[in-house]
C-alpha cells in the first residue's frame, strides 16, 4: 500500500521526523496538532486558546489532503491536566458536528513546549 504524505503550509510545522499526515487507503491518519503558527510559535497561553489553534491547524492538515472536519472518525486529545477537559470540550464542540467522531481524552505528563493540549485525528476518504 503505497503513502502519501500531505502537509499545508498553514498549519503547525513538524517539531520532529515525522509527517503532519499521511494517507494510507482509505485512511488519513493526522500526527497530534499543537498551537503553533506556521512559524513555529506558540498560539494562545489558556486551554481554550491552545485547543482552538491545534484544531484549526488539524482543520487545514485534513484540507491539504482533500479532507474535512466531517471526515473525522476517530481523535485523541491528550492534555496537560485533566481539569482542563471543559473548557477544552466546549472549543472541540465548536469545529465538530452530529454524528461526532470516536473520541479519547488523555491527560499525560508533559507534552511538547509545555502545551495544554494536542489533538491528533484519524479521517476516511470517500
Amino acid at each position: 500500500m503505497e503513502k502519501q504524505v500531505f502537509v499545508s503550509p498553514d498549519g503547525a510545522p513538524a517539531v520532529g521526523p515525522y509527517s503532519p499526515a499521511v494517507g494510507a487507503g482509505d485512511f488519513v491518519f493526522v500526527s497530534g496538532q499543537v498551537p503553533l503558527d506556521p512559524d513555529g510559535k506558540i498560539v494562545g497561553y489558556t486551554p481554550k486558546d491552545q485547543a482552538r489553534k491545534a484544531l484549526e491547524n488539524l482543520r487545514v492538515t485534513l484540507q491539504a489532503a482533500g479532507l474535512t472536519l466531517d471526515d473525522v472518525v476517530k481523535t485523541t486529545i491528550f492534555l496537560k491536566d485533566m481539569d482542563e477537559f471543559g473548557a477544552v470540550n466546549d472549543v472541540y464542540a465548536e469545529f465538530f458536528t452530529e454524528p461526532y467522531p470516536a473520541r479519547s481524552t488523555v491527560e499525560v505528563a508533559r507534552l511538547p513546549k509545555d502545551l495544554h493540549v494536542e489533538i491528533e485525528a484519524i479521517a476516511r476518504r470517500a
